[in-house]
């Protein structure tokens, strides 16, 4: 195996790596088999513990690991910083990163210092003729479109669930090593505010139950938060009932909210707006429940129920209560 072709930039959450990073690994070791090359990644943080480890474990050749007390925090040109060392020490054919809440901030950064260009929120990565084209969707999520750099490194950051991480397999062999990098700081961080979740996180969740404009009201939702506890599930919802204050704006489901794969999401008294299909198009199985016969939910769905949700939604809890 050759040289690095592919460096993606991992994230962690108390020294374990996000689902993101394990997904980027899996996107990059499929590329990087193809060329032939290795598979490189930076972790910035502080404490990360075993994440390097569970990075090879992942589908890395090479871990970089910038672990101090000052990277606690994301702090943006000291985090560039770090990347463009390891760029410009590994000299990558490919540069990936996750369409996150870092990612989105850290990638343009990155891609300036290295005066390169950079494709944004993809969701499909493939090779031709050695250069990596990138699919995104584009006009609310009604098409898509593909991109192709003319410059190196080839730049991009992958959404959220769209690839799949490799089972992990902790006897994969790789080198752990440290990387430094000095930075302008020109920002200094103030305070995080962490959000307090109880039970499963929506995008973790296997199980969605997703409530649209129809659900009515705040009230109309207990059936949902029901539905979805007997199945160890999250409950999530289209943009109008988190405008209209029903339920928390976090659990929004859409191009502009969260975006979910779940074994099974059930669409309940929503039309389909493609922005909100955009997030939960992964999903393995998709249910409709809707009294309009015409909802555009009922394109994408595997199954659908015409009717109102709440004569439907009552009868469906309660045999999962008699099956048990």
């Amino acid at each position: 195996m050759g040289e690095i072709g592919i460096l993606t930039v991992s994230e962690c959450t108390d020294g374990a790596l996000d689902a993101i990073s394990a997904e980027l690994l899996g996107a990059a070791r499929k590329l990087a088999d193809e060329l032939g090359q290795k598979v490189a990644t930076v972790i910035i943080g502080s404490g990360v513990g075993d994440a390097g480890k569970d990075a090879v474990a992942y589908g890395a050749d090479e871990v970089y690991v910038a672990d101090d007390a000052k990277y606690a925090n994301y702090q943006p040109e000291a985090y560039a910083a770090v990347v463009q060392q390891a760029a410009k020490d590994l000299s990558p054919a490919i540069i990936l990163a996750g369409q996150t809440s870092i990612g989105r901030d850290l990638a343009p950064r990155v891609a300036f210092k290295l005066q390169t260009g950079l494709s944004t929120d993809c969701i499909s990565l493939k090779l031709d003729a050695g250069r990596m084209i990138m699919s995104r969707a584009v006009y609310g999520g009604n098409a898509m479109a593909d991109y192709v750099s003319e410059s190196d490194p080839q730049m991009a950051t992958v959404r959220v669930k769209s690839q799949e991480a490799l089972a992990k397999d902790d006897s994969r062999s790789g080198d752990v090593k440290t990387i430094a990098a000095d930075a302008d700081i020109k920002t200094a961080f103030i305070e995080k505010v962490t959000e307090e979740v109880t039970g499963i996180k929506l995008e973790d969740a296997d199980v969605v139950v997703c409530g649209g404009r129809g659900i009515g009201s705040e009230e109309g939702f207990e059936p949902l938060n029901e539905l979805a506890k007997m199945l160890h599930g999250a409950v999530g919802a289209t943009r109008p009932p988190c405008d209209n204050g029903w339920i928390a704006s976090t659990q929004q489901i859409g191009l502009t909210g969260k975006i979910v794969s779940p074994t099974l999401y059930f669409g309940i008294a929503l039309s389909g707006a493609s922005q909100h299909i955009a997030g939960c198009s992964g999903a393995k199985n998709i249910v409709a429940i809707n009294k309009d016969d015409e909802a555009n939910i009922f394109n994408v769905a595997h199954y659908g129920v015409v009717g109102d949700y709440k004569k439907i939604l009552p009868a469906l809890i309660a045999k999962v209560k008699e099956l048990g």
